[in-house]
């Protein structure tokens, strides 16, 4: 009866120590969004996107690829977008986190601060996505998913 319990104690911590240390959308479902172009634009509802937390999305790029990009409203209140991914880490599929005001590479753990995105590019900076508001809405164009597209292939 006491070696039952040891073995149900010790399976209890591990499956607490897999799960707290595990990426945790891999076994509830994924953080990206996946929006369906129109007229060769996705476009993103401002009022979704404008909160100051990074709001993750994907778009089927022509190839084939998903493209995954977030979108963030930075301290200064203008809303940024990146590819997740940079020129240096896209290789290990891993992408950026959020950690308060700065994005954090889940490759290689450098911080970006927020409003810094879309302004710094290239080494590890989030791969700038170009954007555009359109009235209540963001609009991204299908021609620069299409043109981002290599940073994905190795999701």
């Amino acid at each position: 009866m006491k070696l039952d319990h040891k073995i149900f104690t010790g399976l209890t911590v591990l499956l607490i120590l897999l799960i707290a240390s595990s990426n945790v959308y891999a076994l509830f479902g994924s953080k990206f969004k996946t929006l369906n172009p129109k007229d060769g634009n996705v476009t993103i509802p401002i009022k979704t996107v404008n909160d100051g937390k990074a709001h993750y999305f994907r778009a089927k790029a022509d190839d084939g690829t998903m493209v995954d990009f977030f979108l963030i409203q930075s301290g200064d209140g203008i809303i940024r977008a990146a590819i997740d991914s940079c020129d240096v880490c896209y290789r290990s599929g891993k992408g950026y986190v959020q950690d308060g005001g700065v994005m954090v590479c889940t490759n290689c753990g450098r911080r970006f601060a927020t409003d810094r995105i879309n302004e710094v590019k290239g080494g590890c900076n989030p791969a700038p996505l170009m954007r555009k508001v359109n009235g209540d809405n963001l609009v991204i164009s299908m021609k620069d998913i299409n043109a981002n597209a290599w940073y994905c292939k190795f999701k």
